[in-house]
């Protein structure tokens, strides 16, 4: 089997690469394969909006799948550069699903979204299903709710084979310290060596509903396996845990009580207060259910910064 992966060198594509060791792996990235990480049969290191080039690299080997994960993913870089976070990530995807429609139209393709898509929500809201409405509150939400719809148009006009994930909160070791849970631990690990005396800190009262990145990546090669085309899948755990909770978590694994101090930078404009998640769609269509625990996920974090001395 065939697999082309879109932002292949990046966190989960690693993870990815490994799951699909008998795989013949078709890697395209804006940076070249980093040191270390696992090799693929075919890499190409280009920029999806230049639409010749991966059109090219579509049409030489049509693979039978085609996972995106190439993306601006952080939110609060959509907030400081909305025009490139939102431009950016329509437009690679309209590339994408183009080339394979032009090329390699029975190829098929994994659209992974994000939860941010559901935007505001309350309590009442919750837990938030496929069938749950789409209010987001962000450049980069925006972007990936359009990338839904984008691919919608494709599988009824086009006939593409579709399948989108709307991915919650995932971590894992290896994330960049940009992301909130990566970002505490890193900063936990150099408290706990004597490099800092405090944790900065955006808002921690945001119950968020977290995912081991193993437990996601499992998930996505069920979808790629047996999901329906067209249809939109929950990835997460369905619980819900706030900053402060984590950060408490992370401070015991450490053995260390971390002194917080408020960020400016690190508060967004906009910010959803709780968002969990139900995966009974996914978990009733493929039987996927999540296996490694928020706490083992903490630890493992932990134990990779600590290591990065």
């Amino acid at each position: 089997m065939k697999v082309l992966i879109t932002g292949c060198f990046g966190f989960v594509g690693r993870y990815l690469v490994e799951a699909l060791a008998d795989a013949e792996v078709i890697a395209v990235d804006r940076q070249a394969r980093p040191p270390g990480f696992p090799e693929v049969a075919h890499a190409y290191e280009l920029d999806l909006l230049d639409l010749g080039a991966f059109e090219n690299v579509i049409a030489r080997h049509r693979p039978d799948r085609l996972v995106h994960l190439a993306s601006f993913s952080s939110v609060g870089f959509s907030w400081h550069e909305p025009i490139a976070s939102f431009t950016n990530n329509t437009n690679i995807f309209l590339n994408v699903l183009e080339c394979v429609r032009r090329q390699s139209p029975a190829t098929r393709i994994l659209s992974i979204g994000s939860s941010e898509e559901y935007g505001l929500v309350t309590e009442a809201d919750l837990p938030l299903r496929e069938t749950s409405p789409l209010r987001p509150l962000s450049p980069y939400a925006v972007a990936r709710v359009a990338q839904e719809h984008l691919g919608e148009v494709y599988v009824r006009g086009y006939g593409l084979d579709v399948v989108a994930t709307r991915s919650f909160n995932h971590l894992g070791p290896g994330q960049s310290a940009q992301f909130v849970i990566s970002g505490l631990a890193k900063q936990v690990a150099e408290l706990a060596r004597g490099e800092r005396d405090r944790i900065k800190v955006g808002t921690t009262s945001v119950i968020r509903d977290f995912l081991d990145v193993r437990d996601v990546v499992a998930a996505y090669l069920a979808l790629l396996d047996r999901g329906a085309r067209g249809e939109v899948f929950n990835i997460c755990s369905g619980h819900g845990t706030s900053i402060a909770d984590a950060l408490a978590m992370l401070g015991r694994i450490a053995n260390v009580e971390p002194v917080l101090e408020i960020d400016p930078a690190l508060v967004r404009p906009i910010e959803n207060t709780i968002v969990v998640g139900d995966h009974a769609k996914l978990t009733a269509a493929v039987g996927w259910v999540p296996t490694i625990s928020l706490e083992q996920s903490l630890r493992d974090v932990c134990s990779y910064w600590e290591a990065r001395r």
